[in-house]
């Protein structure tokens, strides 16, 4: 199965899942819904994330890990 994240008009909603309705369950399932927030609302929503940002545009350029030693 694939995962597909939608942005959705207002304007369609209603119609989008009425045809969402027409679908087996084993074919398409809603695995999450919310109202769409940008970025920067998300980010902010989160504990700690905002002052978590401010330590690190605090902290001097020299102690700072280059893009080839992180470790992802």
């Amino acid at each position: 199965m694939k995962t597909v994240t939608l942005k959705i008009d207002n304007s369609i909603y209603e119609k989008f899942f009425w045809l969402l309705a027409h679908f087996s369950k084993n074919e398409i399932r809603i695995l999450e819904q919310s109202d769409y927030e940008s970025d920067d609302a998300y980010l902010r929503s989160k504990n700690g994330m905002v002052e978590s940002i401010i330590q690190a545009r605090a902290e001097p350029d020299h102690l700072a890990v280059s893009l080839e030693n992180l470790d992802w």
